[in-house]
């Protein structure tokens, strides 16, 4: 069996890949692997942070006492996600920042340093309080990348794979499910926010799911053919 090394200390993300791609897979994340460094995400595009997150965690893997004795089987990638919320009434932002969009205002926070959801959920309506509903349209986006680690790919050349779901931004939290933003954003044509919408709605037209799709296809196909992806 495949094994995905997904390369995030996040439960909810982990799960949510899980849920996406099925038991095809064998599932590992930073959790099996504590003392992995950490990678720092400090590049401009989701394409460039994905990428550095993978190569950086596939790098080290492959030095790894053990390795072969804590990953079994003959494959294993790395699989990275970087993900955001891109809203158009603010060019863009959060953005590749989105994880740590309240941390940027204080003073001293470290520039790895994550945010409550609650407080980047909070400075994003205040940001958007006098922005009317036509003009909060904004968009989830998400990009992985693929690395394998075993059998050794000397070269670390990825692959890449993305997807966006369109929406806007609703004016109070609305849902008690998700995670991040979720219940501040509400998927064009679905009448609910993210976080109303229910695991199985929500992996069905996510960003991610789109993007986890793609891969899927991509790696099974090659997979089945017999040839190193």
């Amino acid at each position: 069996m495949t094994t995905l090394i997904i390369a995030t200390r996040n439960a909810h993300k982990v799960q949510e890949i899980q849920a996406v791609l099925g038991t095809q897979f064998r599932y590992l994340s930073l959790k099996d692997f504590p003392e992995a460094p950490k990678v720092i995400e400090d590049q401009p595009t989701f394409v460039k942070n994905a990428a550095k997150k993978a190569r950086g965690l596939a790098r080290w893997l492959q030095t790894l006492s053990g390795f072969d004795f804590r990953v079994p089987g003959a494959s294993a990638y790395v699989l990275a996600d970087d993900s955001g919320l891109e809203v158009d009434a603010l060019n863009g932002a959060p953005g590749v920042h989105s994880a740590r969009f309240a941390a940027l205002e204080v003073s001293g926070a470290a520039p790895d340093e994550n945010s409550s959801d609650a407080d980047n959920n909070a400075k994003l309506l205040r940001l958007l309080a006098d922005v009317p509903d036509e003009r909060r349209t904004a968009r989830f986006r998400c990009t992985l990348s693929l690395m394998q680690v075993k059998p050794p790919q000397p070269t670390f050349a990825g692959h890449i794979f993305d997807g966006t779901c369109e929406g806007r931004i609703g004016f109070e939290p609305r849902g008690e499910a998700g995670f991040g933003y979720d219940p501040l954003f509400l998927p064009a044509g679905c009448g609910g926010s993210f976080a109303e919408l229910g695991e199985e709605k929500k992996n069905a037209i996510s960003h991610r799911s789109q993007a986890l799709a793609k891969m899927r296809n991509a790696i099974v196909t090659l997979i089945q053919g017999g040839k190193a992806f």
